[in-house]
């Protein structure tokens, strides 16, 4: 017993080999069994029209938003922001409640924009959305 020598706290290591092995068979495998998908985006045409369309001002008043190239929006000549937009055709179909929104597009804007707008004048109650383009703004 007297030989008996003291063993102080040994330094224990865990062998990480194993572990990353299972950990890049699992990568590996679900890299394989992934399926990717194609997300489709949504198909727009835009109307080919470049005139006005006709509606009787005495029957309905149209409010009419106008989208330039840069993707300005303009209600009655003034720039409005796209977070006011609901509020501005909310605040034109108080006074009209029949109204319908008119929206004018330049043929070099964006789809993004036109969405937001007509977006907002559903959100707003409006029914009726008549969309046009113009080559011009």
């Amino acid at each position: 017993m007297v030989n008996k020598k003291l063993h102080l706290h040994e330094d224990s290591e865990v062998d990480m080999t194993p572990m990353l092995d299972i950990v890049f068979i699992m990568l590996i495998f679900f890299i394989v069994t992934t399926s990717f998908t194609k997300v489709s985006g949504v198909s727009l045409s835009r109307p080919s029209t470049i005139s006005e369309p006709q509606i009787d001002p005495v029957v309905v008043t149209p409010i009419i938003l106008a989208i330039d190239a840069n993707d300005n929006i303009s209600l009655k000549g003034r720039v409005i922001d796209f977070r006011a937009i609901e509020a501005n055709i909310e605040r034109e179909k108080a006074r009209n409640p029949k109204a319908v929104v008119l929206v004018k597009v330049n043929a070099e804007s964006s789809n993004e924009a036109m969405i937001k707008v007509v977006d907002a004048a559903r959100k707003a109650g409006i029914t009726s959305v008549n969309v046009y383009t113009q080559n011009h703004s």
